[in-house]
């Protein structure tokens, strides 16, 4: 008999591991749906789908490992890091998948609403939400949309040597700014940006770069809290808000 691991566990879904198999369950069947026809169209590795019987989703376990883990080193190579960039940029050249993305108008509310909260319930120094807050604000500007993933933690993207072997976990997939993307892949690793960069192949706003770690910080404090994650835990949220100081 095979041990089940509980791979992530909250109010909205789980994800277990048996053997070989991923098995997702989502109380929203809408994310799963996305994340099924965005694997479909995604033009880079992801896992295969075996079955589907709502609310439960089996995948196959991807080959390789995680590039790495917020708050923890990450012991992949340069050349992973730049493969991971190369395959951001494909998947940003695929055509636009059909689900909309949150306008720089929706970000502005969002940002309001949980700047707020922060400081409403001193959670955090206000001259760390206020300096965060008007870095954060550098996103909020016209970008032409692309395909992309919308939730790329470094965590989401497995590796074998220097090849990415899937990307997983596509429930925010959508239409979006593309810096989005790479500063989500390289939140908490900023000394990996180059490299992600440099497999990426384009030019980069680093200062909107910059902007997108503060933003994504910001607004996921409140969900990590209430969900049982820890944010001030060494190199994650609060300390990449810190590091903008």
């Amino acid at each position: 008999m095979q041990e089940v691991e509980v791979v992530v566990a909250h109010r909205e879904c789980a994800t277990l591991r048996v053997g070989d198999v991923f098995l997702k369950i989502d109380a929203d069947q809408a994310r799963t749906d996305t994340e099924v026809e965005a694997m479909a169209l995604a033009p880079v590795p992801t896992p295969e789908v075996l079955w589907r019987r709502p609310p439960a989703l089996a995948l196959a376990a991807l080959p390789g490992r995680p590039l790495g883990r917020l708050g923890e080193p990450s012991t992949a190579p340069p050349a992973a890091w730049a493969a991971a960039g190369a395959a951001v940029r494909r998947l940003h050249e695929a055509p636009l998948p059909p689900w909309p993305g949150k306008s720089p108008d929706r970000l502005a509310s969002d940002l309001d609403r949980e700047c707020a909260w922060l400081l409403a319930n001193d959670v955090l120094p206000a001259d760390l939400v206020t300096r965060n807050r008007r870095i954060a604000e550098g996103v909020l500007r016209p970008w032409t949309p692309v395909f992309v993933h919308g939730d790329l933690q470094l965590a989401h993207v497995f590796v074998d040597g220097d090849e990415v072997t899937g990307v997983i976990d596509w429930t925010e997939a959508g239409r979006g700014d593309a810096l989005f993307d790479l500063a989500i892949l390289t939140l908490g690793h900023e000394a990996h940006l180059g490299d992600v960069i440099a497999g990426y192949g384009a030019d980069v706003d680093l200062d909107v770069i910059r902007a997108w770690w503060s933003l994504r910080c910001l607004l996921a404090i409140r969900w990590l809290v209430g969900h049982g994650f820890d944010p001030a835990a060494p190199g994650c949220e609060i300390d990449v808000l810190k590091a903008r100081m």
